[in-house]
This record gives structure tokens, sequence and C-alpha cells, in this order.
């Protein structure tokens, strides 16, 4: 293995200060998709030092453009501080495991998945109210899953519905994780399950899906938030600690 070649301090500096604004750019479009306890200032912080880390380890004869190179480390770093943070409520997260097993709770009375109007009733709450909450929930996603796509969606629905923000452990394997969920989404309600399709494997972009449903982003967003709750309400006894004698 060849050894990293080292990075003129001079070229390091100039790549840092020129790319500033693309860290500012990213921390803004992430901001907008967190609660308001999140500021900016901390995002842009962190982001430079992932730009630091990006032009210290560039490389250009590797062919790749510094500006998609930085962007990884960028990102990554504003993900990985905001999981260290914990910034997600923890009104929202009681609220999530609520819904999960409510949504359990009402799978296993009426044999079948429960709608969301039936969910929203036994958590007390209306409909408005409880899709609400799924929008608020939908932010945690932000959290869980490191994203590919620019905008910042995650594509793994594997890391989505394993909520490692709430400290969940999983001792399963991947090969054998892969085939619960392959299990669980076969129990989805058909127009969840095309909406994550959709997502995850075509890898569209919420306003894409909303034409194809002829719904707004916020609609499709609170299918597929929903979808992912069922998900994880499904997969809760293949997640479970496994007791040990």
């Amino acid at each position: 293995m060849s050894a990293a070649v080292a990075v003129d301090p001079d070229v390091r500096d100039h790549l840092v200060m020129t790319h500033v604004d693309l860290v500012k750019a990213m921390a803004s479009r992430l901001r907008r998709r967190l609660p308001s306890q999140v500021e900016i200032s901390e995002l842009v912080s962190v982001g430079v030092l992932g730009l630091i880390d990006a032009a210290t380890r560039y490389q250009p004869t590797l062919g790749v453009p510094f500006d998609a190179f930085a962007r990884r480390r960028i990102q990554g770093a504003m993900l990985d501080a905001l999981r260290g943070l914990d910034w997600v409520p923890r009104s929202v997260r009681k609220m999530q495991r609520q819904s999960e097993e409510v949504t359990a709770r009402l799978r296993q009375s009426l044999g079948r998945e429960p709608e969301s109007e039936e969910i929203a009733a036994a958590m007390g709450m209306s409909i408005d109210d409880y899709t609400h909450l799924l929008d608020e929930i939908r932010t945690i996603e932000v959290a869980v899953a490191r994203p590919s796509h620019s905008d910042g969606e995650p594509t793994s629905l594997i890391d989505l519905v394993i909520d490692s923000g709430s400290g969940q452990q999983v001792q399963l394997e991947r090969a054998e994780l892969r085939q619960h969920l392959a299990r669980a989404l076969r129990q989805l309600p058909e127009r969840e399950r095309q909406v994550l399709s959709l997502s995850y494997v075509q890898e569209l972009t919420l306003a894409e899906i909303g034409k194809v449903f002829g719904v707004g982003e916020s609609r499709v967003s609170q299918i597929r938030t929903q979808a992912v709750l069922r998900l994880r309400s499904l997969l809760r006894p293949a997640l479970a600690p496994k007791e040990t004698h």
C-alpha cells in the first residue's frame, strides 16, 4: 500500500478558504430540516473541521473534484456532531416510541395494520396532531442515517429503521436483519411500501414521489415516516436484546 501524499500547507489553506461558502450553504440547507435548538453556527463550526480534514486528505491525482470530495466529509462531520449532541427533543423520542408501541398493540388486537386515524385515536390525539407529530419525527431521520443524496436524504432503509440515536443496540448480522426487514416490508400497506420503494430503491426525491401519487412533498414525508414507524414496530421483537442465562 502506497503512503499518503503530504499536502502542501499553502494548497490546503487555499482549498479551505475558497470553500468556506460551501460549508455555510450546506449548514443552511441542513439547518432547515432540524429543530430550532440547533444553531447554524454549530453546524458551520464542525463543517469547517470537516472541510479542513478534506483539504488535508485531498489528492488531485485521484481525479475526484475537490468539491465532491469535501461535501461528504463536511456533511459527515455535521451529522456526527448531531448524533453526539442527541439534539432530538426527549418528548419527540417519547412520542415516537409510544407510536411504535401503539401500532404493535393495535396490530395484535385488530389482526391487521392499523390506519393512521386508529393510531392517532389510540394515542389520544386528533389526526391533525398526529400528522404534525410525524413531521417532527421525520427530523430524526437526519441523525440516524448518513445520507448519500445531495439534499441530505438517507438512502439506507436498514440504517433508518435502526434508531441508533436512541441507544438501540443491534446484535443481528446484517444479512439476518435484511431478512427480517424484507418480511416486515411485505406487511406494510401497499401505498407505504410503494413510497419506501420509490425513495430507497429507485432513489426518487420527495417531490418526484409526490408527482407519482398526486400529493405534496409534506404528505409523502408523512407517509414515509409512518411506514418507518411501522417497520420499527414490526422489527422490535427481532431487535430486542437477547437474554443470557
